[in-house]
C-alpha cells in the first residue's frame, strides 16, 4: 500500500498493490499495522456497501454532526467514481476547501477521509459498487448535506445534471447556510 496525502491534511489516496496471475488478482485493502504507522483509525465499527446503478448518479455532499462524526475508508469494488471531500471543520485553516480523486475497481485505490469532512460521489460508469468502512456507529439523527453543486464551492463536477439524485440531496443546504446553522463549522 502506498499512502499519498492529498491537498487537504489528513485525506489520503491509498494505492493498493494487487497480486495478479491467470486467475485474476488478490489485493489487500486494509492492514491494521500499516494504518497505525500512518496514525489512521484501525477500529472500524461498521462496513457498508452502496450500489449506484446509473452513470451520472450523485450522492452527497454528506456528513454527520457531532458527536456522531466518522472517518471513512472508501474502496470501489466495481465501476468508477469521481469523489469529492470538503472540509467542514470549525476553525480549520482549510474550512470550505475541497479536493477530488477518482476511485475505481480497475485503479485499485481507496480514499481515507477523516472526521470533519463531507463527501460525495458522481458515478462515472454504470453499476458502481463502493465499500465504506466507518470508525463510528451511524446516527441517522445527525445526518446532513450540502448542495453538491453549490456555486460558492465551485467544484468541477464531470456532469452538469445528475442522471439520478435523491430528494434529500436536491433539498440540501448551501455551504453558507451550513456555516450559519453550525456556527462556523463542526467540531471534531
Amino acid at each position: 500500500m502506498i499512502f499519498k496525502e492529498l491537498n487537504l491534511k489528513g485525506v489520503f489516496e491509498i494505492k493498493l498493490n494487487p497480486i495478479q496471475d491467470e486467475r485474476g488478482f488478490f489485493v489487500r485493502t486494509y492492514d491494521k499495522e500499516i494504518f497505525q504507522d500512518h496514525s489512521l483509525p484501525t477500529n472500524w465499527t461498521q462496513e457498508s456497501h452502496a450500489l449506484s446503478k446509473n452513470k451520472g448518479t450523485i450522492r452527497g455532499l454528506h456528513f454527520l454532526y457531532p458527536p456522531s462524526t466518522e472517518s471513512k475508508l472508501i474502496t470501489m469494488i466495481a465501476g468508477e467514481g469521481f469523489w469529492v471531500f470538503l472540509d467542514v471543520r470549525k476553525k480549520s485553516p482549510t474550512l470550505g476547501q475541497w479536493g477530488t480523486v477518482i476511485l475505481g475497481a480497475e485503479k485499485h485505490n481507496s480514499l481515507f477521509i477523516p472526521k470533519g469532512f463531507a463527501n460525495a460521489v458522481c458515478t462515472l460508469t454504470n453499476d458502481c459498487h463502493a465499500l465504506y468502512h466507518m470508525d463510528a456507529m451511524y446516527d441517522d439523527t445527525a445526518k446532513s448535506e450540502i448542495k453538491w453543486n453549490d456555486s460558492e464551492l465551485n467544484i468541477p463536477w464531470p456532469i452538469q445534471s445528475p442522471s439520478v439524485i435523491s430528494e434529500r440531496d436536491k433539498k440540501a443546504q448551501s455551504f453558507e447556510e451550513f456555516l450559519e446553522k453550525s456556527g462556523g463549522g463542526i467540531s471534531v
